[in-house]
């Protein structure tokens, strides 16, 4: 049903109106992490074998695009939320006005209430449409900035010192350009690791460091004084997002620069109160799984360039390599290692460069067992 708010097609446009036939809801057998690995003290670890949740757009031309969430337990949410809410809303629209369909569902949040990865399921899946029905890769569509993206290892928690150290040469050795920690949640002996990571690599390997929201404020204090000293790059998200006078206390203390706002919720909105406060030192997060979908992803990246602030497109979605080749002020590609050997990943070249997507649209990622219907939309171009 075609929503009572939707704008009016000028005369002049009617011919080509194009509309939303059909939004359904799929999922995809999700193997958990073999072997499985650890987070810092106080979180859950990896996920064991589940199910992805998916979400399909289809119109009277044919064309379909699909958007796809990982994180664990959420596809008998996705199928509430669209046998409710979205399919009653979409059914009838035209899918080439995203952004009039972004603010809809930013509305529907008011009362539903979206959990973050849910909230920009629609908007990819028109971005990867949008793509499709012109035979190209979203990142072009969004404008498009670069064709290959440095890669960084960002790992997962590991035992020991030790076994850090020789996941970094291992990361290192396999051409990744960077490292970034995950440790254990104690400012005192990760700011130990960071220290001695440091010296084993040398000056010339940037180093990033990720609290995972571990810390109150002294000891986020502590711990990124002990990170400035070390010459890391940025320390991301060392307290929970949600007092932004907490984050503005911190980077005054602190002459290590942050990375901040990737879980907070609002998009670009919220975002923009870590940086008008003087938290946002380095940047700030964008992604298509938390700020909202592609749109919000971009919002968030554009209102970092106007302070001057980079952009870091969060994980290694499918949809986080075509925000990298379209923002201009991120600076790497982040590759999760969750495992000791270290794996080759596939997107990542021996020169540890990700290249830009060539398929149309956004794709799916490749290596989940996909339903017959769903292969044509899987990423084979890695």
């Amino acid at each position: 049903m075609l929503h009572e708010s939707y704008p009016a097609v000028p005369a002049a446009f009617e011919g080509d109106f194009v509309r939303i036939t059909h939004v359904e809801t799929y999922r995809v057998p999700l193997p958990g992490a073999h072997p499985p690995f650890s987070w810092r003290r106080g979180l859950l670890g990896s996920a064991p074998d589940g199910e992805a949740a998916g979400l399909r757009i289809g119109t009277d031309e044919g064309v379909e695009g699909v958007a796809l969430t990982t994180r664990p337990g959420m596809a008998a949410a996705i199928e509430d939320l669209t046998d409710r809410v979205l399919r009653t809303e979409l059914v009838g629209a035209d899918p080439r006005q995203r952004e009039y369909l972004w603010h809809r569902v930013w509305e529907l949040d008011r009362t539903e209430e979206m959990p973050l990865p849910a909230l920009g399921l629609v908007d990819v899946a028109l971005w990867d449409l949008a793509g499709r029905a012109v035979g190209r890769p979203t990142w072009q569509l969004l404008g498009g900035f670069r064709t290959k993206i440095a890669a960084y290892a960002s790992t997962v928690t590991f035992a020991d010192v030790a076994e850090y150290l020789d996941v970094a040469d291992q990361c290192l050795a396999l051409g990744y350009q960077a490292v970034k920690l995950h440790a254990w949640g104690d400012a005192r002996t990760d700011a130990d690791l960071c220290a001695k990571l440091r010296e084993h690599v040398g000056d010339g390997v940037p180093l990033m460091y990720d609290g995972s929201a571990g810390f109150d404020l002294p000891d986020a204090i502590y711990l990124g004084r002990a990170l400035a000293d070390a010459g890391y790059l940025w320390y991301e998200e060392p307290m929970r997002e949600f007092s932004v006078t907490a984050y503005g206390h911190l980077a005054r203390a602190v002459d290590i620069p942050l990375l901040v706002a990737e879980t907070s919720d609002g998009a670009h909105m919220n975002t923009a109160d870590f940086i008008v406060a003087g938290a946002a030192t380095f940047g700030v997060r964008a992604s298509a799984s938390t700020r909202g979908g592609i749109t919000g992803a971009m919002r968030t990246a554009h209102l970092a360039d106007a302070f001057r602030l980079r952009a870091e497109v969060l994980g290694d979605e499918m949809a986080s390599r075509h925000l990298c080749m379209a923002i201009s002020n991120t600076t790497y590609y982040e590759s999760l290692i969750t495992s000791n050997p270290v794996p080759k990943k596939p997107e990542v070249d021996a020169h540890g460069y990700v290249h830009a997507p060539v398929g149309p649209g956004i794709a799916l990622p490749a290596g989940l067992d996909y339903p017959d219907a769903l292969l044509p939309y899987v990423d084979l171009s890695a």
